[in-house]
């Protein structure tokens, strides 16, 4: 189920203060004064959890004249709003301004000698931003829209029928989305030493003077980076040799140099130990290889993963297959193995973002409702990891490429040759496109830059249209965008692919034209 938001760790000085945004936060969600409304004899869909993907797909299915309930543990909006993407990103804005305003002299402007970072004021601008974006993810506004919102636990009872706070919600389908929580890592010590996770970590209002990140994966990075870059002595703790293990190698470099050199206190190929505190603050020993080292740090952010929430909804009653690990198991259509039971977003995904959230929910409103045939397995899944610079991807590796016998060659464009990057100071990373061998059919992307997510839509799009780069090369871009890397790759598979005929009569022709 989607956890409290809200709620703070004891053991944890700081945390959340009274100050009007929160209290607008969870008022715009969940007002004071909420009454459950009667149920209906049957719902056309029940959607457990009102997050990202189960408000998205309650909003689908009533606008086509379903009668639809939500049930909601805590708070609608889900990870996404509450402790996920939005805060996370407002939070990095802000530390990349100040890092901009420190690099200043990099752009020909006088800056002062020293750039005081207000911290309280960072965050909170961004509850100020997030209690903004609630109030259109409201129950109030679930309500005006039709929905039947109920607060409470949701458990199944049979296969068709779930109960809330004593009421029966009986239907005809059913949507689990109800998300995912953090991994914690079976470390000796941090329950007791005390630790952030994405949970609560944006409920700070003090700047933690030392701060350890375990974890290299998206959450772990952007973290890193912007408490980093807003004044805190980072480091940061990853088991394998390289951050985000699942994207390629020169991309986790490039991530890898420009963490450390924002300063961050890097660790690879590193297993921690055991946590311990020792006054006020905590002790970690971390091993690599065969040395060991303890050092103290004042907080510890766990960003080691997600886990499906699956537990207390008795999914057995439901007929519902799922573990702990993987979550609902569903099949290409989203169905469990309850065929009037649909799951979505990161319950039962193995790619975990809100986007995927999305799309996954549309296809269930069609498949469940309309009796439609989307495939999960037709999906283009782009994602990207929002640290500066940003690593988009979409589509295959290369490596997925030979394992499923794909001949390939890749086209590579750094940003150093697009004049826009040049200008912006932002000439760092790369566009990467792979594409099948003797055509211009795109089988997967790369992007770092300091604009990869904006970027990799172009891809993504040519992906799911079929669109190859031959065409992407006869369209015209703006000038100067950093998305012209885009137009140049295009190019210059364009070139690479003109047969050695077709070059010599052209050259023949040329030749003639001249006698």
């Amino acid at each position: 189920m989607i956890q409290n938001a809200m709620q703070t760790d004891s053991r944890y000085p700081g945390a959340l203060t009274s100050e009007s945004d929160n209290h607008a936060f969870p008022e715009n969600f969940h007002p004071v004064t909420w009454k459950s409304p009667r149920p209906a004899d049957r719902y056309n869909l029940v959607v457990l959890s009102g997050g990202y993907g189960g408000s998205l797909t309650a909003l689908e299915a009533v606008r086509a004249g379903a009668k639809v309930a939500v049930v909601e543990r805590n708070l609608p909006g889900g990870v996404c709003l509450n402790s996920g993407c939005i805060p996370s990103k407002v939070l990095l804005r802000t530390a990349r301004l100040y890092a901009e305003m420190k690099n200043g002299g990099n752009y020909g402007a006088t800056m002062p000698r020293a750039v005081d970072i207000d911290f309280a004021a960072a965050m909170k601008h961004m509850r100020r931003v997030r209690a903004r974006i609630s109030r259109r993810r409201s129950a109030s506004e679930l309500r005006l829209n039709g929905i039947d919102v109920f607060f409470g636990e949701g458990r199944f009872t049979g296969p068709d029928a779930v109960t809330v706070n004593g009421a029966t919600l009986r239907f005809r389908r059913a949507l689990i989305a109800t998300g995912a929580h953090p991994f914690i890592p079976q470390i000796p010590g941090p329950s007791e030493a005390g630790y952030l996770t994405n949970e609560t970590v944006f409920e700070l209002t003090e700047r933690p003077r030392s701060f350890l990140v375990i974890g290299g994966g998206p959450l772990g990075c952007e973290l890193a980076q912007a408490f980093c870059r807003l004044g805190s002595r980072v480091s940061i703790v990853q088991d394998e040799p390289l951050f985000l293990s699942q994207e390629e190698r020169d991309a986790a470099q490039i991530l890898s140099d420009s963490l450390a050199r924002d300063g961050i206190d890097i660790h690879l190929n590193t297993q921690i130990t055991w946590v311990r505190t020792k006054g006020v603050r905590k002790q970690v020993e971390l091993v690599n290889d065969d040395s060991r080292s303890i050092f103290g740090v004042d907080t510890i952010l766990v960003g080691a993963g997600r886990a499906p929430n699956v537990q207390g909804m008795n999914l057995k009653a439901a007929g519902v297959k799922y573990d702990d690990l993987n979550g609902i198991r569903i099949n290409d259509f989203l169905q469990t193995s309850n065929p009037a039971i649909y799951g979505a977003g990161d319950v039962c995904l193995e790619h975990k973002f809100a986007h995927i959230e999305g799309a996954s929910a549309h296809f269930v409103t069609q498949n469940a409702l309309f009796f439609g045939r989307q495939r999960l397995s037709e999906l283009t899944v782009p994602w990207c990891t929002y640290t500066d610079p940003e690593i988009a991807h979409v589509g295959m590796y290369v490596k997925e490429a030979r394992e499923k016998n794909i001949a390939g060659k890749t086209i590579t464009v750094p940003m150093h040759e697009v004049d826009r990057a040049i200008i912006d100071g932002e000439d760092e990373g790369f566009v990467k496109i792979h594409v099948k061998e003797g055509t211009d059919r795109i089988l997967g992307a790369t992007v770092v830059a300091s604009h990869a997510g904006e970027m990799i839509s172009d891809i993504s799009l040519a992906i799911a249209a079929g669109i190859g780069l031959r065409r992407l090369a006869r369209a015209s871009h703006p000038y100067p965008t950093q998305a012209a890397a885009i137009k140049l790759a295009a190019t210059t598979c364009c070139r690479a692919n003109r047969s050695r005929s077709l070059a010599w009569c052209s050259r023949k022709w040329m030749k003639w034209q001249t006698l």
